[in-house]
């Protein structure tokens, strides 16, 4: 059969509607969602998408890291699957939408695959990653970071949350642990569509990002040790500040960044103070850098930077300083042959469309270590994402799950 033509649309009004009844999972306080990885909420959130996987005529597997897969069979048994998908999993406050777009854009694609009654001859799996966030359990894409080989199940089960709690443990205890082997599976592809998270599409005025490049990132985290001690009765010039240490790195990573402008971020994000009460100067911080770039030179510079700095800052101060390095990939090049096939589905539908790079990590980013990959992005109001605040126009929703069609079909080959 020949390629599939440009009439060919999803349902947009029942994927905009899976959206809507997904967020009521987990819901969040001020219109998002909190369905933080191994919740209560992120199980009930996998029951729903595995009942929708199955009323759709997929079958489900799931390895031991609790990784979804739902197959839609080809006609070629000896062919390798194509693979599409991302994230349930939520931020404390997170939207409705990132992660959940490309696992329901991905099972819409399927579902309209059914209506039109369109085979290809590679199977296709929906896949949702568990742990993509690392809000709870640090370092984030830690499943999809398994299959690839980046970390070992050891590893990521002995994670532990802010309350002491095991990655492994909190997985048995919502009943997700699969009996399929991490990493056993083999792909003929991944394709994963993901809301921007950035400003750059809407203020450029367009609808679709391919996505050729993603940011190499370090996650670093930062432990001050200093003195508790009353804030009234002690002098300034007898104080052993853990706080005031954290205030000075951050400030410098803030500086590093911008001096390795353009391309370069950096801020501090989680903080946890000791023993955070209003008359006591702290006595001991942790909290978390971020630091990405595109530019692997540029990476590892910023690294460095911080660590020296943190220490200068430790020494002058008479903390003691502890760095863990808790995250950390190389910016990722995807593979060429599919961005180009991601920028002929989006020309052939006439959405307008331009090359990005990801600001933000995402579990194509591990997979591409063992299979050709790629990234689709529609715009977010704002650029605004890690906020219940996200939000999407079901137009955009529509549009990037039509690329992700169109460039499945193309990957899986139609036959009929």
């Amino acid at each position: 059969m020949s390629a599939p033509g440009e009439n060919l649309r999803i349902n947009s009004a029942r994927l905009w509607d899976s959206l809507m009844e997904m967020a009521l999972v987990g819901p969040g306080v001020a219109g998002g969602c909190n369905r933080q990885t191994l919740t209560d909420a992120d199980g009930e959130g996998r029951h729903l998408f595995r009942r929708w996987c199955e009323a759709a005529g997929m079958t489900m597997g799931v390895d031991s890291m609790g990784n979804m897969f739902a197959t839609r069979a080809g006609t070629d048994p000896a062919a390798l699957p194509v693979y599409m998908g991302s994230h349930l999993d939520t931020q404390p406050t997170g939207g409705k939408y990132d992660g959940v777009l490309g696992v329901l854009g991905a099972l819409e694609v399927v579902r309209s695959m059914n209506d039109m009654g369109i085979r290809t001859r590679h199977p296709v799996v929906v896949t949702n990653w568990t742990n993509e966030e690392g809000a709870r359990f640090a370092p984030a894409m830690l499943a999809s970071g398994v299959f690839a080989g980046i970390h070992s199940e050891d590893y990521a089960k002995s994670r532990r949350d802010m309350d002491g709690k095991l990655f492994g443990e909190e997985l048995a205890r919502i009943g997700w642990v699969g009996d399929e082997v991490v990493g056993a599976r083999k792909m003929h592809a991944m394709l994963e569509l993901h809301i921007e998270q950035g400003p750059i599409l809407e203020a450029e005025g367009k609808t679709i990002g391919v996505v050729t490049h993603g940011q190499g990132l370090w996650w670093l985290e930062i432990t001050l040790t200093g003195k508790d001690a009353h804030t009234g009765s002690t002098p300034m010039n007898m104080r052993v500040n853990a706080g005031l240490g954290m205030a000075r790195i951050t400030e410098r990573v803030h500086q590093i960044a911008m001096s390795h402008l353009p391309n370069a971020v950096g801020a501090v994000g989680q903080v946890k103070v000791f023993p955070n009460s209003r008359n006591v100067i702290p006595g001991k911080v942790v909290f978390t850098v971020d630091i990405r770039s595109p530019e692997q030179a540029k990476l590892d510079a910023m690294k460095a930077e911080v660590m020296r700095a943190a220490h200068a800052v430790a020494a002058e101060l008479g903390l003691g300083c502890g760095i863990e390095e808790v995250g950390h990939f190389d910016p990722v090049t995807f593979d060429a042959g599919l961005v180009r096939i991601v920028r002929q589905s989006a020309e052939k539908l006439g959405y307008s469309h331009m090359d990005i790079v990801s600001g933000a990590g995402h579990d194509a980013c591990w997979i591409n270590r063992v299979a050709p990959t790629v990234m689709i992005m529609c715009p977010c109001v704002d650029g605004l994402s890690h906020n219940e605040a996200e939000e999407i126009s079901p137009e955009w929703a529509a549009a990037g799950t039509d690329v992700l069609l169109h460039a499945v079909l193309e990957v899986a080959e139609v036959v009929s």
